[in-house]
């Protein structure tokens, strides 16, 4: 799809889907249910990294609770905490989170309490960063890999290709690769420890798995490369094992990147003809992204600029998807919904905005106070007049 026909179909979809329903109970704000879990709404947070671990060794802290935690209190119906790291080498950075041992395990669960004490229902992105590891957290405002002598470490990938400014990956070997996939499957085993109510895996952005997906940056001649299946393999081989590890109640997400946004590579018939297999192999719901594995691709962005990608894969594969992607208002969101364009809508920026979104969403679709927190009963519209 060219970057036109994109803008174009971006902007039919703002225009129908802002049409698409009045009736909140048919949208936004209806329960939905996957596996042995019910979510109380459609209003998601996806995974927003926050590298704030200051103390290096992957343990959420104080900030992750208030962070997650405003949102839970805030009415969503679900978070997915930040991508989490399956093991040391996966982290995007020394400040992000993860899951490869039990200490990390029980500081997630003291935050997962209390996002399940709110009403919500709470996932984590289990992840690896391949050859985009080891860069300068954000907050730093430097950019590149972060030099070996300053705390940075080697980085691995499907092939020893660089990500663009940044150095060059060691191609993982064949036991490499077994053990990335049960890294993934001991974090999935904590995970379910830590109290999360479902797991997500990262296949987008550019990272390990979609490393592996795409042919730009997979150059392999073995069974982990060349046709789509075999570049899908790494994939379809984490999800059986995360299945095999929280077994058949848990919800298993995953996240993809519908489209390099570059000729010859990754693109949405790709990710629709994988997400049909990943749900074979055990995955429930798709959240679909785009981009992240070329830096210089160019990516026009606008108002649901990726919504239509989430469509095309959910209608193509059978799945459930979620759109996301400068989706920033109630009525709109609600269309996508309404019109089956997508099952669920993730809503980053704007509730690193206003944590409270879900409940000025609700409020201005009529869908209620039900999701107040008691302490805050006193300010909501229902004893106000009606006013925000």
């Amino acid at each position: 799809m060219s970057a036109t026909d994109a803008v174009e179909t971006t902007a039919a979809l703002s225009v129908d889907a802002a049409a698409g329903s009045t009736d909140a109970a048919a949208g936004l704000f209806t329960p939905i249910t996957i596996r042995g879990l019910t979510m109380r709404n459609r209003v998601w947070v996806p995974p927003l990294c926050q590298y704030s671990v200051d103390t290096r060794d992957g343990v959420p802290n104080d900030w992750h609770l208030v962070h997650l935690g405003a949102m839970a209190a805030g009415g969503a119906g679900l978070i997915v905490a930040e991508a989490t790291s399956v093991n040391p080498e996966g982290r995007i950075s020394d400040h992000d989170t993860g899951l490869w041992n039990d200490r990390q395990a029980e500081a997630w669960a003291r935050i997962t309490r209390f996002i399940r004490s709110q009403g919500a229902a709470v996932g984590v992105q289990l992840a690896h960063a391949g050859r985009k590891a080891s860069i300068w957290p954000e907050p730093t405002r430097r950019r590149g890999s972060q030099p070996l002598d300053e705390g940075g470490w080697p980085t691995v990938s499907a092939s020893a290709v660089a990500f663009d400014g940044l150095r060059e990956p060691i191609a993982l070997d064949e036991a490499g690769i077994a053990a990335v996939i049960d890294d993934f499957r001991t974090a999935a085993r904590r995970a379910v420890a830590a109290g999360f109510d479902l797991v997500e895996v990262h296949a987008a952005h550019g990272y390990l798995v979609h490393q592996f997906l795409s042919p730009l940056s997979n150059l392999r001649t073995d069974d982990w490369g060349g046709t789509l299946e075999n570049r899908a393999r790494l994939l379809l081989e984490i999800v059986r094992a995360v299945r095999a590890e929280v077994g058949e109640a848990m919800p298993v997400f995953v996240r993809f990147s519908a489209t390099d946004w570059t000729p010859g590579g990754w693109d949405e018939a790709q990710t629709a003809t994988v997400a049909g297999w990943a749900s074979d192999a055990g995955a429930d719901f798709f959240d679909i992204s785009t981009g992240g594995l070329v830096a210089s691709a160019d990516i026009p962005i606008g108002p649901a600029y990726q919504a239509h990608f989430a469509e095309y894969v959910g209608e193509r594969s059978d799945v459930p998807v979620s759109a996301v992607g400068r989706i920033t208002n109630a009525r709109h969101a609600e269309g996508l919904i309404a019109t089956g364009r997508a099952d669920a809508v993730m809503f980053g920026k704007a509730m690193m905005r206003d944590p409270h979104f879900a409940l000025r969403a609700a409020h201005e679709l009529g869908a209620g106070t039900t999701m107040w927190p008691v302490q805050y009963l006193r300010a909501s519209p229902d004893v106000n007049d009606g006013e925000w």
